[in-house]
């Protein structure tokens, strides 16, 4: 019963998206029906400037930290990592959304800080170096999520927390599917840190 019970709390902790009722309180919009139409801080920048996607982006990485705190304080590590996942999965396939969300990487990275934090730094700051050279968020995303769990099997993390890995590894490649063609074919929108300032 337990454990059903921290799992329900997982997913349906995921299923809060700042970026929807943020959206519907400063600008009475639903953010998934505009610019890219993903309930993320990416699309909030676009749509409602930087100083909502700065706090989008503070209470999604929120949300992972919180689950895998409940799993870990719970029932112990390898369940720390299933709610943490099932944060990621709650945000990407709301049910009080009618499974419309985002793309779980601002959970993800605080599940990957909760998990392992020193291997979350490095590759936030991968992912940084990523933005400042390519301006491609979607690939600085993809990349740090990817490094981070090969820097977790490199260094002999534990079984748990790479399978974890991998799973969300999996995640954030299926939900960036059209990043990833926009990419190739040189279609991708780039990221403008100035436009975003000026019109914060």
């Amino acid at each position: 019963m337990k454990i059903a019970v921290l799992l329900m709390a997982a997913y349906f902790l995921g299923n809060f998206s700042p970026a929807f009722f943020l959206g519907k309180l400063t600008a009475n919009i639903d953010i998934r029906e505009h610019g890219s139409g993903n309930a993320g801080t990416t699309n909030v920048m676009r749509v409602l400037g930087l100083k909502l996607a700065i706090l989008v982006l503070f209470c999604d990485l929120l949300k992972g930290v919180v689950a895998v705190w409940m799993g870990r304080y719970f029932s112990g590590e390898t369940m720390a990592g299933v709610c943490g996942l099932l944060a990621v999965v709650g945000h990407n396939w709301p049910v009080l959304l009618r499974f419309k969300g985002g793309k779980g990487v601002a959970t993800t990275m605080g599940v990957g800080f909760m998990i392992h934090p020193q291997l979350a730094w490095i590759c936030l700051a991968v992912a940084i170096i990523i933005i400042i050279i390519t301006r491609y968020v979607s690939l600085a995303s993809m990349t740090g999520v990817l490094l981070w769990t090969v820097l977790l099997w490199k260094t002999n993390g534990e079984s748990a927390h790479i399978w974890l890995g991998i799973a969300l590894s999996l995640l954030v490649l299926y939900r960036h599917r059209s990043n990833i063609k926009r990419i190739v074919d040189g279609t991708e929108n780039r990221f403008d840190l100035k436009k975003k300032l000026n019109r914060s």
